[in-house]
């Protein structure tokens, strides 16, 4: 009987373990397998006896590993940016030409209507020569176009229309077609061109790099951008949300690292991506500074070391006048400005200061800004703003 008892209760113990262990099965085969874990990409990884890190940043021209200091980091969008396709280059001017007539209206229809008088006696002369410089053409450049006008109108017996075509003529003359207005920023002998933007506070520095990218993607280019403005602290931020839009990347350092050594790794981090340029934004500084000013020259010599520095464009508000002249020529001399953007064009009704620029620096004019959209950046063509500016 207490064996009887004995194989009763085992069985019980028996049954109970299969029906627990067959509960557990069906649970562990309900539950979802786990996602694998994958780490967070880190732009800026190493470790504590290094003084460089290793980023990998996907670009359109192929993968390559770019060696960098652990204050510096080459930025892409962790999120999700929708990419965006720039205007053309090629005929922005013209398409901006009805926004720049409208600023330059005063002068045009001025001139024009001088030049439409029956007889240009010498107060007329006087009223054209007045006009030009209200516009900021400047003294010697007003003088040298109101003589040669005079000369043409009594030699070939012109007036009215005839006297306007003349004044078309010289204006273009004055702006001097022959000048190379080129963007200098092809990838020539395994190297990428750099552009470097130089220029004041408040000019709109960092906005004009992001556009100058934007018409560089436009042309196809493959660009990265080099942020050594160290000393605003959204500039960077500001720089890198203009790439990302169009999909160029960033190099950029912490607040307050040193301009020249961003500027540096961004023109290696070129070289070694084999992109088509690296544009670099510098921090705005006044002219009168010569600290600051000799920074400058010092980011350019310490760029130079990786890649020649192909252009360098000075950003002048049109709305300055005769101070931005004075700008220009300090920069020129410790940079050696290769270029002009003059931004707010569309904002004043002094566009002599183009004239007035190329005659007194020498160097030409090859970019304008004409209003607040991230495409409103045209390369200049001197007959379609001299057209513009007489209506």
């Amino acid at each position: 009987m207490l064996e009887f008892v004995y194989i009763a209760v085992g069985l019980i113990v028996v049954g109970l373990a299969l029906i627990v262990g067959l509960v557990t099965t069906r649970t562990r085969r309900r539950r979802p397998p786990a996602p694998p874990t994958r780490p967070a990409p880190d732009l800026r990884t190493g470790t504590g006896t290094t003084d460089q890190a290793e980023s990998s940043v996907d670009h359109p021209s192929g993968s390559t590993a770019v060696t960098l200091p652990d204050d510096i980091a080459l930025e892409d969008s962790a999120a999700p940016v929708v990419i965006e396709r720039p205007e053309p280059a090629a005929g922005r001017l013209q398409r901006l030409r009805a926004r720049l007539a409208r600023s330059q209206s005063t002068l045009g229809r001025a001139l024009l209507a001088l030049l439409a008088r029956d007889r240009l006696d010498e107060e007329t002369w006087e009223e054209i020569e007045d006009t030009l410089l209200a516009a900021d053409v400047g003294v010697a450049p007003t003088q040298e176009l109101v003589e040669r006008l005079r000369n043409r109108v009594r030699v070939e017996g012109a007036s009215g229309a005839q006297a306007s075509a003349l004044l078309r003529e010289e204006l273009v003359t004055m702006l001097d077609p022959a000048l190379d207005r080129d963007l200098h920023a092809d990838r020539l002998e395994g190297k990428p061109g750099v552009v470097m933007v130089v220029g004041v506070n408040g000019v709109g520095k960092t906005t004009t790099v992001g556009k100058i990218a934007r018409l560089l993607v436009a042309q196809n280019k493959d660009v990265l951008l080099g942020a050594a403005d160290t000393f605003r602290a959204a500039a960077a931020d500001q720089l890198q949300t203009w790439g990302e839009r169009v999909g160029v990347p960033t190099v950029r350092g912490a607040e307050g690292a040193d301009p020249a050594s961003v500027a540096f790794e961004a023109t290696r981090a070129g070289v070694e991506q084999e992109v088509d340029t690296v544009l670099i934004d510098t921090a705005g500084r006044l002219h009168t500074k010569t600290g600051l000013m000799d920074e400058l020259g010092k980011v350019k010599r310490v760029v130079s070391r990786q890649a020649i520095v192909d252009e360098v464009l000075l950003v002048l508000d049109a709305t300055t006048g005769q101070n931005g002249l004075t700008q220009a020529r300090v920069f020129g001399d410790v940079v050696d400005v290769t270029g002009i953007v003059l931004t707010k064009l569309d904002g004043t009704a002094k566009g002599g200061i183009v004239f007035r620029v190329q005659r007194e620096l020498g160097v030409p004019v090859k970019l304008v800004g004409l209003g607040e959209g991230p495409d409103d950046l045209a390369p200049f063509e001197p007959a379609a703003f001299v057209d513009a500016l007489l209506g």
